[in-house]
């Protein structure tokens, strides 16, 4: 087992990561070394590997769509007026400031799908607040990350859209039929297992005031006590009309994020929200925003291609299947712990979803897991340590916002807080989940 070729790439792929090689060229070297120690020649692994990208085009024209609908919805100023109105609502309540945090960070996942996008818009502004509020910015961090997070692992909207149809897919190519409608009535239980965690960690953990030096940062757009009342302009209705244009067409039979990104934009630019002159910029904006994410799908996607032609997930089941057999409890709980160790170091759910798909689909089957079970043992091990990881965009993004003044440590006051009170419940309830469906 120690020399399976599946195996030792997998390693070889966390390793790199961990040592902070950059996420797309560690899929890369991994996915050659794999196919070189399985007896493959160089060249035709290159191959498979370009061969099998095609495989998660439709996700990565997804990310560049929305992406664009991101940098669009920023031109238009929505999200500074929503981060003024969020100061009117709080009235010096701490924990309902961290609350709406929350759900802002939600809805950037489905109805107004900008992903980390708002948040150097958003929270910078709102640092002072929190500073007079003595609001532990790990309370915030966490309130992030879990808006960031829990709603495209549990709702099938949006960036969930693109989550679960990668589950259904990648489950679909390695030999088991699942319908992506029906990954949410699984996907709900690590849902719930992050809203134990924030609730933990807002009401519990992170409670206690904490004080912060005012540091005013150069760039810091605080919005100012004496200014009136702030509105909703022409352009920011028609950008908010936008978005849930993009959103119904999703959730409709039509059921195409992309028809949706390519409304929500057509709306904005007709009703003048956005000039014809500025689709460039929104173009471009869109690609340095989500490009690399795409092209890091593209190439997970190759990578579970040689992963499946190197013929080393069969002997990796076979393996696994002696050690565990008799116990679906130890199964799934190696299961998804190996799931952990891969996303921390790859940084992105998303990217390791055709990765674990390859190796779980038939070690499931073969260990006797249900179809339920298999969607939960994937969709939670893609999950774990997105949350916590160091190179995720869901820990790299509250970082940003809130060490904008330089009293935020990123390992220390995002990535462990986020890790504890995430991974831990999303764990358990993946264990328990796995074993009971």
């Amino acid at each position: 087992m120690l020399t399976n070729p599946v195996l030792l790439s997998v390693i070889i792929m966390i390793v790199l990561c961990l040592l902070k090689l950059n996420v797309l060229l560690s899929l890369i070297v991994a996915a050659l070394a794999g196919g070189v120690l399985a007896g493959m020649p160089l060249g035709e692994t290159m191959g498979v590997l370009i061969g099998g990208m095609g495989g998660n085009s439709s996700t990565a024209l997804s990310y560049i769509l929305l992406g664009t609908l991101a940098a669009t919805l920023h031109k238009t100023g929505i999200a500074t007026v929503l981060a003024k109105k969020i100061v009117e609502w709080v009235k010096g309540k701490g924990i309902v400031l961290v609350l709406i945090i929350a759900a802002v960070a939600c809805l950037s996942q489905n109805l107004i799908p900008v992903h980390i996008a708002f948040i150097p818009i958003l929270i910078p502004p709102l640092v002072k607040v929190m500073n007079k509020l003595k609001i532990d910015r790990r309370a915030v961090a966490s309130a992030l990350t879990f808006g960031l997070k829990a709603p495209y692992v549990a709702l099938p909207v949006g960036y969930g859209w693109i989550f679960h149809g990668l589950i259904s897919d990648n489950m679909s190519e390695n030999g088991m039929e699942i319908a992506q409608g029906s990954v949410w009535h699984v996907m709900w239980i690590p849902g719930v297992a992050m809203l134990i965690g924030l609730l933990i960690a807002v009401f519990i953990t992170y409670r206690k005031e904490r004080e912060y030096k005012d540091i005013e940062p150069e760039k810091l757009d605080t919005p100012q006590e004496e200014e009136t009342e702030v509105k909703m302009t022409g352009k920011h209705w028609v950008a908010l009309a936008g978005a849930l244009s993009a959103l119904a067409i999703q959730v409709s039979p039509l059921g195409s994020l992309h028809i949706g990104a390519l409304v929500g934009m057509a709306i904005m630019l007709v009703g003048g929200a956005i000039k014809w002159k500025d689709l460039d910029e929104m173009l471009h904006s869109g690609i340095g925003m989500m490009g690399f994410i795409a092209f890091v799908m593209l190439v997970a996607a190759g990578y579970g291609s040689v992963i499946r032609e190197t013929g080393g997930v069969d002997q990796l089941v076979e393996s696994a299947e002696a050690m565990l057999a008799g116990s679906q409890f130890v199964a799934a709980t190696v299961m998804i712990i190996i799931g952990l160790f891969i996303t921390m170091g790859i940084g992105t759910s998303f990217g390791t979803i055709p990765i674990i798909a390859a190796i779980y689909v038939p070690m499931a089957t073969a260990l006797g897991f249900s179809p339920q079970a298999t969607i939960l043992l994937i969709g939670t091990a893609a999950a774990l340590g997105d949350a916590g990881s160091p190179a995720s965009d869901s820990t790299l993004g509250p970082t940003a916002g809130l060490d904008i003044d330089g009293q935020h440590d990123h390992i220390w006051d995002t990535c462990v807080p986020t890790f504890l009170h995430y991974n831990i419940p999303i764990v358990i309830f993946g264990i328990i989940g796995a074993v009971i469906l």
